[in-house]
């Protein structure tokens, strides 16, 4: 029998853009004070102006659409490069990611023509209306209330944990459209516009004094019935299919990588264990990147995304830990940038594991979902 071996080189052509994505996003990332999380935290719509110019929103996307037309991989490498850096992504990343393509997979052709150029061009910003106080990682939970009137919808209720809501033009909205329907049913997806009459925006400051996370009320607020994206009452598989976008993506490994890597520059890596525990970072993160790029070329089975954010956000918490270790004394007393970046990070890794679907809750979709297991008692 002949060898085989197995490559994960990238090819030459996506090294180069890989490498190209990574001086951009130094670049970009040198202007900031903390390039941790930036694609969530790090808003600057001068950035998202600069990926449209340079091609790297809708690369995915088809060309009769306005994209790219590039492959899944062209558009990994450019954004786990950005990301790792610390580029302030946060303006364009959600409506790329997320909102984009679920306009090209459920919106109608004259909601693809009205949304996706503002996308595209990096000019409109987005928010997702999911979560709710009492109604985070339970969808099915969902109490905001959408009731048809005539030509509109008329939405009442409260999100929460709604990211870049401050700065956002629209926010794609999870509401209940028929009371009596069982839980999981009764769910719609509108479009609306936070210049609405009606709307509140209120920001929510954190213990690190970021303040993306806001909270959005909606009172009396009329939308078109035009803005309605896909079936009425036939929400929740759009969701699931949102949450694969959401929960697989490299997003989810390398929001603290340059503060590992900055920390590695100056750490004292003579420690034998703080060696090992490197080498066991390094590992995790191959394997979690191997997750991701399974995710992003459609060879993971339905629902395991659930599996690639619990391993790649615990992950990510292992890495602040370490970083706190390695340091040790001179997270106090050395460089007071590297210091601030730090001291925030250890206050927000806990926010990995809870934000886009806590991990109690992703372990029960893969025992339940992935695997078959069977429920316990309640």
């Amino acid at each position: 029998m002949a060898d085989v071996t197995l490559d994960f080189a990238l090819p030459p052509e996506l090294e180069a853009l890989a490498a190209e994505a990574r001086q951009v996003g130094r670049d970009l990332a040198d202007r900031c004070d903390i390039r941790e999380d930036s694609w969530i935290a790090g808003h600057d719509e001068a950035v998202a102006k600069d990926l449209s110019d340079r091609g790297w929103i809708g690369m995915t996307w088809p060309a009769e659409a306005g994209g790219g037309g590039r492959t899944v991989m062209e558009r990994f490498v450019v954004f786990e490069e950005l990301i790792a850096a610390g580029a302030p992504i946060a303006a364009a990343w959600f409506a790329d990611r997320q909102i984009g393509p679920t306009f090209l997979e459920f919106g109608t052709p004259e909601q693809q023509e009205r949304f996706l150029p503002g996308i595209l061009s990096g000019e409109s910003m987005w928010g997702i209306g999911m979560s709710e106080p009492d109604a985070g990682s339970d969808v099915a939970s969902i109490r905001t209330r959408a009731v048809r009137d005539g030509d509109e919808w008329v939405v009442d209720g409260q999100k929460i944990w709604t990211s870049g809501a401050a700065h956002a033009d629209f926010v794609y909205l999870v509401a209940r459209t028929d009371p009596d329907a069982k839980p999981h049913q009764g769910l719609s997806e509108l479009v609306v516009d936070l210049r609405s009459p009606g709307v509140t925006v209120k920001p929510i400051v954190d213990m690190t004094a970021d303040d993306h996370f806001c909270e959005v009320y909606f009172d009396s607020v009329r939308v078109p019935a035009a803005n309605l994206v896909g079936e009425e009452n036939g929400s929740f598989k759009q969701i699931m299919r949102q949450m694969e976008h959401e929960r697989g993506g490299i997003d989810r490994l390398v929001s603290n990588r340059r503060l590992y890597e900055d920390v590695l520059a100056v750490a004292d890596m003579s420690d034998p264990l703080l060696r090992q525990e490197a080498a066991r970072l390094e590992t995790d993160y191959r394997l979690g990147r191997l997750l991701v790029i399974r995710e992003v070329l459609g060879q993971a089975p339905k629902g395991f995304s659930a599996a690639t954010k619990t391993f790649c956000t615990e992950h990510e918490q292992r890495v602040a830990e370490f970083c706190a270790r390695a340091l040790g004394p001179a997270a106090q007393a050395g460089d007071p940038g590297l210091s601030a970046r730090l001291r925030r990070n250890l206050a927000y890794a806990p926010a990995y594991t809870i934000m886009g679907g806590t991990t109690n809750i992703l372990r029960n979709i893969l025992g339940e979902r992935v695997l078959g297991l069977p429920r316990g008692p309640r």
